[in-house]
């Protein structure tokens, strides 16, 4: 499991839209969008982070990295 962060996300079409690319994303399992904090949650096994960004990035939000 993993959190990111996400800049953009502010209601449910956009929880969706991300939650829809992840789909795609090899080794994801689970996806928890929680857009009052701004985080994503992904779980399951051999996924990249390389991979996740872009997905969501595709859904046309950014993922803020912290370190």
């Amino acid at each position: 499991m993993k959190n990111y962060k996400v800049k953009g996300m502010t209601c449910e079409h956009c929880a969706k839209a991300v939650e829809q690319e992840l789909e795609f994303v090899a080794g994801t399992q689970g996806v928890d969008v929680d857009v009052e904090r701004g985080i994503v949650r992904v779980t399951g096994h051999g996924f990249t982070d390389e991979g996740v960004t872009a997905a969501i990035e595709e859904a046309g939000y950014e993922v803020v990295v912290e370190d």
